[in-house]
């Protein structure tokens, strides 16, 4: 795999603060076992931690047929005006509703796609063996919305030492109050260079949480965790998930990549 020499920007869009350094002193103060950031799964080598780059599913299969359906009624008006009443519509007014059915695709098959692709969860494993870790992530890309190549869940690693984890919020008056993102980026060993950057939460309470357990588990190991009241969730059981969430595929890590996230195994390299 090929090392990423990629520089993004050094702060992501409404970047507030830096969470504590990966090896920072970490403490159990700020968890609480009721709490329902718990693991997917842990053990003595690795802690699987759920995570999901979209906040609310099942609306976008909605949105998407809808505004489809919206711009082919417009195109089916107008050649009706024209085919059937005999009206005199201005060609104008044709190529307007051909184009509006073509944004209408461009917007909507994304949405649809994202909604039927997306996996149930986006897990991301920490290794503390091998100090690397594993995101489970979806790619899509807006400009090839029928690619079947630019689409579809790809595993990524890093070096535990290089990420770092960056709160984001902004007050927006129309959507609610404040909102609140945490992203994990991935800097260019012994530089501030970012070469990846990755959705973590989406508040900073479960961010904070998420990332305190993390660091325990990767200075101290399991059995410095917190006893969780919860047991963890098997995102790939049916009777687990929410129904709009059994429509979506089930994380299926590729075989060689789900036996070194687990293991001591590793390849040495950060794709």
């Amino acid at each position: 795999m090929k090392k990423n020499t990629r520089h993004l920007p050094q702060h992501p869009p409404f970047w507030k603060y830096d969470f504590p350094s990966p090896n920072a002193p970490a403490t159990r103060a700020c968890y609480s076992p009721n709490s329902i950031c718990r693991p997917n799964r842990v053990d003595h080598a690795y802690l699987e931690l759920a995570r999901s780059s979209a906040m609310v599913r099942g609306i976008g299969l909605f949105i998407g047929p809808a505004v489809i359906a919206a711009a082919v009624w417009l195109l089916i008006f107008y050649v009706k005006l024209y085919l059937e009443l005999q009206y005199i519509v201005e060609t104008e007014l044709f190529l307007l509703s051909i184009g509006l059915l073509i944004f209408a695709l461009w917007f909507s098959i994304p949405i649809i796609r994202l909604e039927l692709e997306l996996p149930r969860d986006e897990p991301i494993r920490f290794n503390r063996l091998t100090r690397k870790v594993y995101f489970y992530e979806f790619k899509y890309d807006r400009a090839y919305i029928l690619s079947r190549r630019r689409w579809g869940a790809k595993v990524e690693f890093h070096d535990w030492d290089d990420l770092i984890i960056e709160a984001c919020s902004t007050y927006a008056p129309g959507n609610g109050g404040l909102l609140e993102r945490a992203f994990i980026a991935v800097r260019e060993p012994g530089t501030d260079k970012v070469i990846a950057r990755y959705f973590f939460a989406f508040n900073l309470y479960q961010a904070e949480q998420y990332w305190e357990i993390v660091r325990l588990f990767m200075k101290q190991g399991a059995d410095a965790l917190p006893a969780f009241t919860k047991p963890p969730r098997n995102w790939n059981n049916d009777a687990e998930v929410s129904f709009v969430r059994r429509l979506a595929p089930r994380v299926q890590w590729p075989p060689d990549m789900d036996i070194e996230s687990r293991t001591a195994t590793s390849s040495g390299q950060t794709q």
